[in-house]
Order: C-alpha cells, then sequence, then structure tokens
C-alpha cells in the first residue's frame, strides 16, 4: 500500500472506507498510530495478573521434567541425555522414563518398543509395515471404544493386507 496521509511516515495499515447515505466513498489509510491517537482503534493491553503468571509457571513445572534427575548407577542427568541424545546405561531408561515415552511413540509412529527392521528377502515393503501397524492401532481403538464393526472391517484389512 501506500504511506500513512496522517504522518506520512510510516506504512498505511489501516483502512477506513465510509459511505454516505447518498452513496458517496472516501477512503482513510492511516498507520496504526495515527489511527489510535484518532480514535478509530483501541490498543488492548493484555490483562495478565501476577496469578495469571504464577499458575503458568507451576504448571510448565508439573509438565516438563525435573532437570536434577540423575541415574544412580551411571550419573548420566536428564539434561546432559537431552543434550547429546545418548543414554548412559541401560537404567536411564527406568529413571528418565516419564519423559522419554513421548519420544519413543513419536519416533515409532505410535509404539512405545522398537520393532525393527524388515529384511527385504521377506519381501515386505516398509509401506506395508507402517500400514499394519496403524491398522492395528486403529482396530484396538475401536475394540477399546466398543466399535466392533469399525474393528471388523479393520481386522478384514488386516488380514488382506497380510496376505498380499
Amino acid at each position: 500500500m501506500g504511506l500513512c496521509e496522517r504522518c506520512k511516515k510510516t506504512q498505511a495499515t489501516f483502512h477506513l472506507t465510509n459511505i454516505s447515505p447518498e452513496g458517496e466513498k472516501t477512503e482513510r489509510h492511516l498507520c496504526e498510530r495515527c489511527a489510535v491517537e484518532e480514535g478509530l482503534i483501541q490498543v488492548q493491553k493484555p490483562n495478565i495478573s501476577a496469578e495469571f503468571i504464577e499458575n503458568f509457571i507451576s504448571a510448565a513445572k508439573v509438565a516438563g521434567p525435573d532437570l536434577d534427575v540423575v541415574c544412580p548407577k551411571c550419573g548420566t542427568s536428564y539434561v546432559e541425555f537431552r543434550n547429546r541424545g545418548v543414554l548412559g546405561c541401560p537404567r536411564d531408561y527406568d529413571v528418565f522414563e516419564e519423559w522419554m515415552m513421548p519420544l519413543l511413540e513419536r519416533a515409532h509412529e505410535g509404539a512405545y518398543q522398537h520393532v525393527g527392521k524388515v529384511p527385504k528377502s521377506l519381501g515386505f515393503k516398509p509401506s506395508h509395515i507402517r500400514e499394519l501397524r496403524h491398522l492395528k492401532r486403529l482396530l484396538e481403538e475401536a475394540v477399546a471404544g466398543e466399535d466392533y464393526e469399525r474393528a471388523a472391517e479393520l481386522r478384514d484389512r488386516i488380514r488382506k493386507l497380510e496376505q498380499s
């Protein structure tokens, strides 16, 4: 667009079109500061109370990991694991379990355990394996939700995919 027609310094971001009862159209192009000064818009300041900030901080502490957690066997801290991406010993899985499970689930497409690769000699395509895992997860959800009709459809799709 163009510059503010009032201060002629800043880019106009507020555009006002007035149409009179006779159909005459007038336009104004102002920057935000000039529009506020003329009372055309009001700047609302966020109303953030101290209580809101305290609640936010305490919620973040509950949701986030305790950064002081250290494995008693190898001495690896959660911060070290997070920064390096390497665990110190098998016990770390138990010590950091609460924070690792979402990472593992995301890395393994919703599963909590590594399922490995499929040997090419078996003839399976990785896309078939992923689809099977996805369908089995949907089947579990359908059964848990007591949607047996959907579960039967998913079961049939899984069988068909496993036979191909």
